[in-house]
């Protein structure tokens, strides 16, 4: 198996006229923080496009696929040597299983918008709850992907990218090519 780590997120349950901007949020979170994709189990073109127009301004590989089953998404998943992890207030706490996750490379990471559906608790592999209050799927995400690359994408730059962000300590600078 390489070194290389997949990691795409799995949005269940997204309500395009209620979630939009909280849908585009988990899409921009997951590029930032080192994912490769994610599936929308909603078609939804207006959250693939403006995620995907983040990707091809500050560069990287990143993909949306909208109107995914979840259950076929899962399941092809699985079926191609992946790791299921649903983050969930419910699961086991992350530092309880954080390493045993990392040995995985192929991680789709289940996140719910609305009530996620009792099965994909047994579908997943990993129930994992990031804290054990209610928050977030976005909070939920970043801490996740943070946790399992050890911060090592909170720096990352894209060789690709039209638009980089200059680190300043006031303002906002950005070199443009």
């Amino acid at each position: 198996m390489s070194d290389q780590k997949e990691v795409v997120v799995l949005r269940i349950g997204h309500r395009p006229q209620r979630d939009a901007r909280v849908t585009t949020h988990v899409g921009l979170t997951a590029r930032a923080l080192g994912a490769q994709g994610m599936y929308l189990t909603t078609r939804d073109t207006g959250v693939t496009s403006s995620i995907l127009d983040v990707a091809g301004r500050f560069g990287g590989a990143f993909f949306v696929e909208d109107g995914k089953g979840w259950r076929s998404c899962i399941s092809d998943w699985k079926a191609g040597g992946g790791t299921v992890v649903h983050l969930t207030m419910y699961g086991l706490n992350l530092p309880d299983v954080e390493d045993s996750i990392r040995e995985h490379k192929r991680i789709l990471v289940v996140v719910g918008a609305e009530k996620v559906p009792g099965e994909v608790y047994g579908l997943a592999d990993y129930n994992v709850a990031v804290g054990s209050q209610p928050h977030s799927e976005i909070a939920a995400l970043a801490i996740f992907l943070d946790h399992y690359y050890r911060g090592t994408t909170l720096s990352q730059q894209y060789s690709d990218a039209r638009v980089t962000i200059i680190p300043s300590a006031h303002g906002k600078t950005t070199q443009e090519r």
